[in-house]
């Protein structure tokens, strides 16, 4: 084996000397509500969860966005090869309680380790798996070079590389290589990331983009008919995945629309919800917390979800969408960079985002192109854009309609990375 670049060996003996800090650090951070105290060993790579023999594949994704974009590999590892084990890791509290929900049947979820040598060690000791799969940009030197040496196949997918990160790399170019040189399979999720990795050593084996990939969200039926029963003639607008100061300025903005309309919130982060109720009742809006259980009635003007998971359901309760994330530096604050209009187009929601889509800049491009989304300038324009919509249901459907199709196309990298994947599996074996 090649002998180890110098700072990933000084990087070795540090994490292995800071490794008896960890447990400390961790019942700090789950004091604070960033670890989940229930769980929190895990993360030291101890578990209560038994592995069940054969052969077993692990995919990590570090937050939310990372790890639903996985859920359609899951799906097709759990039909196509039952003979699998498949064990799925994260590293937030609310990854782990979405993927919880979301999980096929039989499908393992873990709290990922923390990159010291002894805590991967004992990870990868229990687990043994013969395949690893990380999405976007998960460079743990410990775990990598370590699941190397005990001969794991790794894949690096949906791979997305900073400038930043390569600036940090671009000083240590030996440990670059040795890191991005451990994969079998790399996959970025665009041109700019592929010419980033192939300068720190990476060999480019095709592009892939998970997010692009997948089903509709899921949906509670009953919980639909309730709300829209609830909801009555009234048009729905959906403010989806919405941040920090978004929320009021598309309130106020749609305050110009001639319609009464039912105004859905959803922020990205449901526990901001007091904060946003305590500015809505401030300016004297009628609203309803479905954190809280309340339900819509004949003066409500908005419903604030706050809730996790839901995000199908309020979709499709959507005569036109607003995206979002997308509206920061229209209103004075650091950019988001957007949240992925592929979830409304797939269910053929008319959708309109601000100006703030570099996180999402090609699929946005091509929507946009399609026809099936809307680029507004400020959350003041909204009302210009909505009010056409809502006039006439034929434009609103046929707008929803090409962008439903603009997704399907963008969709098609789930089959490209399930042939290379199939190629570094575990054969097939038949479970006894």
């Amino acid at each position: 084996m090649t002998p180890l670049p110098l700072p990933l060996i000084a990087y070795r003996l540090a994490t292995r000397a800071l490794e008896p800090l960890a447990p400390r650090l961790l019942d700090a951070r789950a004091r604070r509500g960033k670890e989940d105290p229930v769980r929190v060993d895990e993360r030291m790579g101890f578990t209560r969860t038994e592995r069940p023999e054969g052969d077993l594949v692990w995919l990590h994704g570090v937050s939310v966005g990372e790890s639903l974009s996985l859920l359609p590999v899951v799906e097709r590892l759990a039909k196509a090869r039952p003979d699998l084990t498949v064990l799925v890791t994260s590293s937030t509290v609310t990854s782990a309680q979405i993927l919880t929900e979301r999980l096929p049947a039989g499908v393992i979820h873990q709290y990922a380790p923390v990159d010291a040598p002894g805590v991967v060690e004992r990870f990868l000791d229990h687990w043994r798996p013969s395949l690893a799969v990380f999405v976007e940009s998960e460079l743990w030197p410990n775990l990598l070079l370590e699941a190397r040496r005990r001969g794991v196949k790794l894949a690096l997918v949906s791979a997305r590389i900073t400038e930043k990160t390569v600036e940090g790399w671009a000083r240590f170019p030996a440990s670059a290589r040795a890191l991005t040189g451990a994969f079998d399979l790399v996959l970025p999720q665009d041109a700019v990331s592929a010419q980033r990795l192939e300068g720190m050593g990476a060999r480019i084996d095709g592009l892939v983009n998970l997010k692009l990939s997948g089903e509709a969200l899921p949906q509670d039926p009953a919980a639909f008919s309730r709300l829209s029963a609830a909801i009555g003639d009234r048009p729905v607008i959906v403010a989806a995945s919405t941040h920090e100061g978004e929320e009021i300025a598309i309130v106020r903005a749609l305050d110009h629309l001639s319609e009464r309309v039912c105004l859905i919130l959803t922020p990205r982060h449901p526990e901001r919800g007091a904060h946003i109720a305590q500015a809505l009742q401030r300016d004297g809006y009628a609203f309803a917390m479905r954190s809280r259980g309340e339900t819509i009635g004949p003066d409500t003007d908005i419903y604030l979800a706050d809730t996790l998971n839901e995000m199908g359901l309020f979709l499709r309760l959507a005569d036109v969408v607003v995206m979002g994330g997308s509206f920061a530096p229209a209103i004075g604050l650091p950019p988001v960079g957007g949240h992925n209009p592929l979830e409304p187009a797939r269910l053929g929601k008319p959708t309109i985002t601000g100006p703030d889509a570099s996180n999402w800049a090609p699929v946005t491009a091509a929507l946009v192109e399609a026809g099936g989304l809307a680029l507004v300038q400020a959350p003041s324009d909204l009302p210009g854009v909505i009010e056409p919509l809502l006039e006439d249901l034929n434009a609103a459907k046929a707008m929803g309609e090409r962008g439903r199709r603009a997704a399907v196309e963008a969709g098609g990298g789930l089959e490209r990375l399930w042939a290379l994947l199939s190629r570094i599996m575990p054969q097939r074996q038949d479970r006894r």
